[in-house]
């Protein structure tokens, strides 16, 4: 198994094989909060426009997204797992847009197959991706608004790679890296009405889901996340 990881959007564009997209503050963790709630599906878009444009044409999608790391005016949800973790999306359609996750995911137009990644359904990947036996494997980390790598995307697609290599990553020092690097801003009390520091509890509950996400292409811009489950 040739394991690459890539970064960015220039990442995206170059990933080949089974392609796994972190985001893991917090466009890939939310939507598994979304999804382990009840949704029937998300809908992935690059584009706010877009997103406004679903809703337009479909009343009842619930759109849920961010730039510069504020929720959309306009929308139902930001980009954050705190909001949406205790709130029932039973048969909902969410349609997401974020400023670097589902670029990525809307970019990574070679790959065979997509998946999100993070660590919150972090095994559910590492035991598709050995089922699948897959000869490449792309890691894309999708960084800080898809503009320069971070720690916590990274870290991420290293621990991916370890266990898929047989290795047994440190978590704990991991998250301990990341709590002092990328997650500050995390514990800022400014920041707190739009990154609340639950967020990063949130999105470090490693396993905390046993399905992963799968991408499926709707038209250009936009792909369709499903959740898999474990069958382990």
């Amino acid at each position: 198994m040739n394991i690459q990881i890539y970064q960015l959007v220039k990442g995206a564009r170059e990933a080949r094989g089974l392609t796994v997209v972190i985001d893991v503050f917090r466009a890939f963790s939310s939507a598994c909060y979304v999804l382990g709630n009840g949704a029937e599906n998300i809908i992935s878009v690059g584009e706010v426009d877009t997103a406004f444009r679903l809703k337009a044409e479909n009343p009842d999608y619930i759109l849920m997204g961010e730039r510069n790391e504020k929720m959309v005016e306009g929308f139902d949800f930001g980009n954050s797992p705190f909001q949406v973790e205790n709130f029932d999306f039973t048969g909902k359609t969410v349609v997401q847009t974020t400023s670097a996750g589902t670029r990525g995911l809307v970019n990574a137009t070679h790959a065979n197959e997509i998946l999100t990644g993070s660590f919150v359904n972090a095994d559910a990947i590492i035991n598709y991706i050995i089922r699948q036996s897959p000869e490449q494997v792309s890691l894309v980390c999708m960084g800080y608004a898809a503009e320069y790598p971070i720690e916590e995307d990274t870290l991420c697609a290293e621990y991916l790679r370890m266990r898929l290599l047989g290795k047994t990553p440190d978590f704990q020092e991991m998250a301990e890296t990341i709590r002092h690097t990328s997650g500050k801003r995390f514990f800022i009390a400014a920041n707190q009405a739009y990154a609340p520091s639950t967020d990063f509890y949130l999105c470090l509950d490693l396993n905390r889901f046993h399905f992963l996400l799968k991408a499926e292409k709707l038209e250009e811009g936009m792909v369709s996340l499903k959740p898999v489950w474990n069958e382990d």
